[in-house]
């Protein structure tokens, strides 16, 4: 990350720790949840963290007291019979880790998890915009001018492989309290007092 080589640079959007975070604001959430599905694209990160990803994720749901149980998901056509799985495996609330297949679905997503009554944490706002319950992830507008200044730097003359990735510094919390009431779920205050914005 610190030095990528080649002719490559950019940024992270996500963070090895990040899985925690959802988890706990959905425990949060909603203190009854006992199991917690995890919904990734396994093809979309390499090997190495397809392995580690969802052991970090096991333990991190351990510490909480919930289980975890991982779906997958490789394409759309897969969304409707893995919600039906996690209905069936009794799946409590929805974790949705962040791949830009799933980010052009989010609409669908967000529709299925309100279908499957799952409350959901998504990685980015545009998801709850769309009608999911909350969603903690990078502030794009950070991301977006510090991704200009790059662009500023390698015009410049700095070589790409010079400028280290960065992974993101300012995380935002969006809660749709419209989502949790048609859940029927009653938003800790200490939850909401957190968010950086709360659509009604």
């Amino acid at each position: 990350m610190a030095r990528p080589g080649g002719n490559v640079t950019g940024f992270s959007v996500t963070l090895p720790d990040l899985i925690g975070k959802f988890l706990e604001l959905i425990k949060e959430a909603v203190p009854g949840a006992s199991r917690v599905a995890l919904l990734l694209k396994p093809d979309a990160m390499p090997a190495l963290v397809r392995e580690a990803r969802p052991k970090e994720a096991d333990a991190s749901a351990r510490a909480l007291g919930v289980k975890l149980q991982v779906f997958e998901a490789r394409r759309r056509d897969d969304f409707d019979e893995v919600f039906s799985n996690m209905s069936m495996a009794g799946a409590d609330a929805l974790v949705v880790w962040p791949t830009p297949v799933f980010q052009l679905e989010r609409r669908r997503l967000v529709d299925l998890a309100a279908e499957h009554r799952l409350p959901a944490v998504f990685p980015f706002r545009n998801y709850v915009e769309a009608g999911g319950l909350m969603s903690y992830g990078p502030n794009p507008s950070d991301l977006t001018r510090r991704a200009a200044i790059y662009v500023g730097k390698i015009l410049k003359g700095t070589k790409p492989s010079d400028l280290p990735v960065e992974q993101p510094t300012k995380f935002e919390l969006v809660i749709n309290l419209k989502t949790a009431k048609a859940l029927g779920i009653a938003v800790p205050a200490s939850l909401l007092a957190r968010a950086d914005e709360v659509i009604d």
